[in-house]
């Protein structure tokens, strides 16, 4: 239910200067006809020569800004204010983390506060009620993997050595993995819901699943880290991607609640799924996985797109000019494509939310890692789209001449 925001912005600004408590916080995205004056900042304490400090990295488009604001044990000076300025800003989202659980916070267009509260991922021990025991507030940590290199599945997939090492040349995919499930772990809970209500275990389909990478790895974090009741689906057109999988779950003895699926996004005999995964699906591969996962209604829906092609020759092969005063968008081919890449992905964002999705679209991997970093997370809300949503997908569509394969894979 929706809570008023300065209720919920109080109590999101207790946790912030509760260093015994705060774990990571993050707040991004924007209000409706609002800019922040930061893309994305992220909050977590730390422990220095002087004391316990609350780093605070802001991040432009540029560059990252990080300061250190000491904890101030009377709550009213400089970090208190600093803090105030902060929730002051218009940011859509708040996500934050501490040793009790974690706390969602989004920002609805009435401008209201829709709030989840979790409990923690992980558990100090089987007792443990909610608490974490230890808490790594080292200044220069390293950013915490989600699975160990040193886990078995990795070597029999070729990513790491004998000694559990990431491979020079798999560091790409492996961050690849890594990312994506780290994306995945804040929405998991909307479709365990699901599941658990249902009295079943949690369906996951990875399509185009390839050499299941991605497919095993999600498996190895929802069952042996999230410690759930997991099955996990990979579809792959090519007959040796199925061979390949089955030989890989038959000797890590995960046969039976992962399986392998020969056929193609949209034809492949899976019934329906709670989470749908797509990565790096190509060109209206995307569009498919994305149309089939809403006809299953899937909870949560995570997507990567790959090449773009099909927005991309329909702006070439436009019989009207593009809109005024936009033509310089598309004269170029270098540009046209890339413009394509951005109009392609925010028409299946809106599309998604005409069917019912709160959806974002953000960057899960550095683009060292791969140039096709682009992540549409969508999470199912049943909500009917409103007029203006409605007008505004259409007056798009229309302006540039286009009609994204989603929208005719969706229709009726």
């Amino acid at each position: 239910m929706p809570e008023p925001l300065d209720d919920a912005l109080a109590q999101v600004r207790a946790l912030l200067l509760d260093p015994d408590r705060l774990l990571r916080a993050v707040a991004a995205g924007r209000r409706r006809s609002a800019v922040p004056a930061w893309r994305r900042v992220e909050l977590r304490p730390v422990e220095l020569k002087s004391g316990p400090h609350l780093q605070v990295t802001a991040y432009d488009d540029r560059q990252a800004h990080t300061r250190n604001e000491p904890y101030d044990p009377e709550g009213a000076g400089g970090l208190a204010a600093a803090v105030d300025l902060l929730l002051a800003e218009p940011f859509g989202n708040w996500h934050v983390e501490t040793t009790e659980g974690t706390v969602q916070l989004r920002v609805t267009k009435r401008g209201e506060a829709q709030v989840h509260r979790s409990a923690p991922a992980s558990r100090a021990g089987d007792d443990a009620v909610g608490a974490i025991d230890a808490v790594d507030r080292s200044h220069d940590r390293s950013k915490p993997r989600l699975l160990d290199p040193a886990l078995p599945f990795w070597q029999v997939l070729g990513i790491t050595d004998a000694q559990g090492r990431v491979k020079p040349s798999r560091q790409d995919k492996y961050r690849q993995v890594e990312e994506l499930l780290r994306a995945l772990d804040p929405v998991v809970g909307s479709a365990a819901e699901v599941a658990s209500a249902a009295g079943r275990p949690l369906e996951v389909v990875d399509l185009g699943c390839g050499n299941a990478y991605l497919t095993l790895g999600t498996y190895e974090y929802l069952h042996g880290v999230r410690s759930l009741d997991v099955r996990v689906t990979g579809v792959d057109v090519k007959a040796q991607a199925r061979a390949h999988g089955e030989q890989v779950t038959a000797e890590l003895g995960w046969s039976e609640a992962v399986r392998f699926v020969e056929g193609t996004v949209l034809a492949a005999p899976v019934d329906g799924a709670d989470i749908v995964l797509a990565l790096h699906a190509c060109d209206t591969a995307t569009d498919e996985a994305l149309a089939r996962a809403v006809r299953w209604q899937a909870p949560v829906v995570l997507a990567s797109p790959c090449c773009h092609h099909d927005v991309q020759r329909q702006l070439g092969e436009a019989a009207q000019p593009p809109p005024a005063p936009y033509a310089g968008l598309v004269r170029h081919g270098i540009l046209r494509e890339r413009f394509a890449d951005v109009l392609t992905d925010a028409l299946r964002a809106a599309l998604l939310r005409l069917h019912g999705y709160r959806v974002e679209v953000i960057e899960f991997v550095g683009s060292e890692h791969t140039p096709r970093n682009t992540l549409i997370r969508a999470v199912r809300t049943g909500a009917a789209p409103t007029l203006e949503q409605v007008e505004d997908y259409r007056a798009l569509t229309a302006a540039w001449s286009v009609t994204p394969k989603l929208e005719t894979l969706l229709a009726p």
